[in-house]
């Protein structure tokens, strides 16, 4: 029950400091298309993150 509690919480922050980080870029100097790579490869390497909390806290084993 810690696992997935502190999987979660760890998963959270990772996601708000990515996508805020991603946000920024693109509301700053970069514009939206100067911004559009790391958005994809923000959401990219969230995608991996959810996966991996999903493996390891998740899935029945």
């Amino acid at each position: 029950m810690i696992e997935k509690i502190t999987g979660l919480i760890g998963t959270i922050l990772v996601t708000v400091f990515v996508l805020g980080l991603a946000q920024s870029i693109s509301a700053g100097f970069a514009g939206f298309w100067g911004g559009l790579p790391f958005w994809v490869i923000s959401l990219s390497v969230l995608s991996l993150v959810v996966y991996d909390y999903w493996n390891s806290c998740l899935r029945p084993k």
